[in-house]
């Protein structure tokens, strides 16, 4: 019979190996994602100009009024103005306020 003492390195050293390589595996597949999600949505809320339409988080559809640092000023309906965060923004549309499609 041989001693077990021998394999206390070996063990050590996959031990580390694997934790490694967990970490390696989270980092691709939660962290990185989540960095380039936050990047994509940064670049939206940066490139939000006057005229755009948006939907904020909430469902408000409007069209921005007016842009400054932090907030938007959107009109939703004649003569009714919002201001909101600019992080307040879901998605952005199209330029100005659509026009009803001709019939006939």
């Amino acid at each position: 019979m041989t001693p077990q003492g021998g394999d206390a390195g070996g063990g050590i050293f996959s031990t580390i190996i694997m934790f490694a390589l967990i970490i390696a595996i989270f980092y691709f597949l939660i962290i990185r994602p989540q960095q380039k999600r936050q990047k994509g949505r940064q670049k939206l809320l940066d490139s939000v100009q006057k005229g755009d339409k948006v939907v904020t988080i909430g469902g408000v559809h409007g069209v921005v009024e007016g842009v400054e640092d932090k907030t938007l000023l959107l009109k939703i309906a004649d003569n009714v103005k919002v201001k909101v965060e600019r992080t307040a923004i879901s998605s952005i549309g199209g330029k100005g306020e659509a026009e009803a499609p001709k019939i006939g």
